[in-house]
């Protein structure tokens, strides 16, 4: 932190070392684009008169802008800087009074500051403007309409303030107003920031509770407003074809029941970040911003208690950088991250920020001393090319250690610099730093150990910085570019992870990246796993066995369902569900087979251990909202593909309740050469079936060869008249219904068991069918 400037760079210089060391500190400061001049609003109680005063740098000659009023008249709203865009670069500056009043300045080099002209921004003489901004080349304010009648209902006094814009154009000829556009009426009170390309409604701390449950965005280009609430992000958009459609009560008259739930809003200071978002502080010190598609995004948490109604806080973003003052205290605080960069304990309670002038590295704070800018980049003669980076390894390892470490104290990087124990960390933060900015001499420096470790991880190194690279592309790509970024980026993630060990915190990135961007997950989970079909149409995988466990892992019970994480293996299979459904049963095929390769059947060290693999499949099918047809066809194929005796006769189970008689027959015959035991139990499973009803009677000729050969003429007829349907009329000989079991159709099957030979006479068959009978008697012995 240094001084760059003191206060007599501006003339009057000691009248402005005055106002800053007095006791009431101006509310207002404000600095024009060019850097130039510093505007100042001092808001203070009698017998000093509130008043705006304009200072300029370098003392150039000219006469300064001083404007003060007595407190009959109406106070000022707001002081804006607007470009002109009939001259590039020029600016001119309007005083916005409540009532409506403009004044626009303009400031010419060596006359001073010239009233340009004055001008009414209200269309009624009773409208009251409560809050102001200028968007591209318009003001955009919030005015209240008081009722005429005194006696008017209290409901409908609530509403009774206005959202309105006005072009605003600055010419050589002079200024001029646009039309009134209304852009909401019937409105509570709101507060309108703006972004370059947006406009933010914030409710007024005196807005009724049911209406300061959300926030409201204005795009002007679509004539579009959106409806968002930090506790739920977006709600609902939509689009104002004309200007009946622009009241307030039918804007939200799809939502009043939604919003009514919402928890009120917690908004202590709120201004507009460069970027283009919201930035709100709450009264419990958390700082977050409002994306203008309507997102809400946590960023950090102040230190110190709650927030009085009082109490000053100030923000500012430079470049990616959001730099806020609090009771004395600088926090630096990384927008993308929310990582913090720098705390600084400042002198001086009351410091203001400044415009930086084009500067993104750099913060400047007007103080009652002087100006000081505080520089966050790097130096140029750093030993230390990548801190963030370094500091990075040693944040790793210290998590590292600290999982197998025996002892209960914390582990933390100074003593893992410090200790001298641990040298990995050491020794990794010794090759970045040597190598990741000397790519023609990359072994300079290092000891030799290092030197040869060096060679063997540079792969390693370029993989990793194409990676760190491609992220800053991310970041950085217009929005037309980052769909194709993120496809890549994600699968190099997925690969990343699937090389690495499958802990918790790699678990629940990855469930962050499915969740984010599935369609890209996808892609990358198909090249990961090389999954193609081949020309016989059957799906294929050439994934190594060090992968196949990553996705096959089951972690621990205590671990599944925290923050909704769930196995990579279910979420591989939600993104088959989702894409490419029909690849699901030869999926879960695939990873049997592996299975059957690398483990046991009964091994509980593997992943069916526990919980079947096709259940895990199952699971995800039931966890979908919408359940249709298909997700039967997908159950029946999910049981039938893990060909277990249990999940086979689910499968036919629930082809029976479908009377698809057809393929249960299809399946029976299928998986009864399977085993002895499953033959059996299908055959009494459709044994029962045929003695209940007629519906298998077309394929009685198929099922009769499914007969088991230990059953017996006995055994088929008690299991028959076991599952006969019992009637309620007296039993007669020929039923009219013609749905009765009769023995004209169990004949064939009996006839067939019948003429099978019985176990007993396959154990004789041998001496049966000897040539001679009876056998020769065996020769005496003497």
């Amino acid at each position: 932190l240094r001084q760059v400037s003191d206060l007599t760079d501006f003339s009057r210089g000691h009248w402005l070392r005055e106002l800053l060391c007095r006791g009431e500190e101006p509310s207002h400061v404000q600095s024009s684009p060019d850097g130039q001049h510093l505007l100042l609003l001092q808001k203070s109680r009698p017998p000093t008169l509130p008043r705006v005063v304009a200072f300029q740098r370098h003392s150039i000659a000219g006469a300064d802008l001083e404007r003060s009023w007595q407190p009959p008249q109406p106070a000022l709203v707001g002081l804006l800087f607007l470009q002109s865009p009939v001259v590039l670069g020029s600016w001119v500056l309007a005083v916005v009074w409540e009532h409506g009043r403009t004044e626009v300045w303009h400031f010419v080099v060596a006359v001073g500051w010239q009233l340009l002209q004055t001008l009414e921004l209200c269309q009624g003489a009773r409208a009251r403007v409560v809050s102001v901004c200028s968007q591209g080349a318009s003001l955009v304010w919030c005015e209240e309409r008081p009722p005429l009648g005194a006696h008017s209902d209290m409901s409908k006094c609530a509403f009774r303030f206005c959202v309105c814009a006005r072009a605003l154009e600055v010419g050589e000829q002079g200024v001029r107003l646009g039309t009134v556009r209304i852009v909401l009426h019937n409105s509570p009170e709101y507060q309108v920031l703006a972004s370059p390309q947006h406009v933010f409604l914030v409710p007024s701390a005196a807005a009724f509770a049911t209406t300061s449950r959300f926030l409201l965005i204005w795009h002007p280009e679509k004539s579009e407003f959106t409806i968002t609430a930090p506790s739920a992000g977006f709600i609902h958009s939509k689009v104002l074809r004309s200007s009946s459609e622009s009241d307030f009560r039918k804007l939200l008259l799809g939502s009043v029941g939604l919003l009514s739930g919402f928890t009120p809003l917690d908004i202590h200071t709120s201004t507009v970040s460069n970027s283009g978002g919201l930035l709100l502080v709450s009264t419990k010190c958390s700082v977050s911003v409002v994306e203008p598609d309507g997102t809400h995004r946590h960023i950090f948490d102040l230190e110190g208690g709650p927030l009085a109604q009082g109490s000053h806080v100030q923000l500012k973003t430079f470049g990616s950088i959001l730099a806020c003052v609090l009771a004395g205290v600088l926090y630096l605080v990384d927008q993308n991250s929310g990582r913090l960069i720098e705390k600084e304990v400042l002198s001086m309670k009351e410091v203001h920020f400044l415009e930086s002038q084009g500067e993104e590295d750099s913060i400047q704070l007007l103080t009652q001393t002087g100006i000081y800018s505080f520089s966050f980049s790097k130096p140029e003669d750093s030993s230390r090319p990548e801190p963030c980076l370094v500091e990075m390894v040693f944040e790793e390892a210290c998590r590292y250690y600290q999982r197998r470490s025996l002892s209960s104290s914390k582990l933390t990087v100074e003593k893992l610099k410090k200790g001298g124990t641990f040298q990995a960390p050491v020794v990794l933060a010794a090759i970045l730093q040597h190598s990741l900015h000397q790519k023609q001499k990359p072994a300079q420096g290092l000891q030799d150990t290092y030197a040869k470790l060096l060679s063997t991880m540079s792969l390693e190194l370029q993989s990793y910085m194409s990676l760190e690279l491609l992220k800053t592309c991310v970041v950085c790509a217009p929005e037309s570019e980052v769909e194709s970024y993120c496809k890549e980026l994600v699968e190099q993630e997925v690969s990343r992870i699937l090389q690495s060990d499958m802990d918790k915190d790699n678990l629940a990135y990855l469930n962050s990246v499915f969740a984010s961007f599935p369609k890209a997950a996808w892609k990358a989970t198909r090249s990961c796993l090389q999954l193609q079909q081949n020309g016989d149409g059957l799906l294929v995988a050439r994934a190594t066995p060090e992968v196949w466990k990553k996705v096959l892992c089951q972690p621990q019970l205590e671990e599944v369902g925290q923050n909704g994480m769930v196995p990579l293996f279910e979420l591989i299979c939600a993104s088959f569900l989702r894409f490419k459904p029909k690849w699901l049963p030869s999926f879960v095929e695939l990873t049997q087979q592996y299975i059957s390769n690398s483990w046991s059947y009964s091994s509980k060290e593997g992943p069916e251990g526990r919980v079947p693999l096709y259940k895990r499949a199952l699971g995800v099918l039931a966890r979908k909202n919408k359940h249709s047809e298909a997700d039967e066809e997908m159950e029946l194929e999910l049981l039938l593909c893990s060909k277990r005796p249990k999940a086979v006769l689910q499968a036919l189970h629930l082809l029976i309740r479908l009377k698809q008689w057809q393929r249960v027959v299809e399946v029976a015959e299928k998986f009864s050469k399977l085993s002895p035991l499953l033959n059996k139990e299908i055959f009494t499973t459709l044994l029962a079936e045929f003695a209940q009803h007629r519906e298998l009677d077309p394929y009685l000729d198929r099922l009769w060869p499914l007969c088991p050969a230990e059953l017996t003429a006995s055994d088929i007829l008690t299991m028959v008249l076991q599952y006969l349907p019992h009637s309620q009329e007296d039993p007669v000989p020929f039923s009219s219904e013609g749905n009765q079991l009769t023995v004209g159709l169990l004949k064939p099957l009996l006839h067939r068991v019948l003429q099978r030979p019985s176990v007993q006479d396959e154990m004789y068959s041998d001496a049966l069918q000897s040539t001679t009978f009876p056998p020769p008697t065996p020769p005496r012995e003497h």
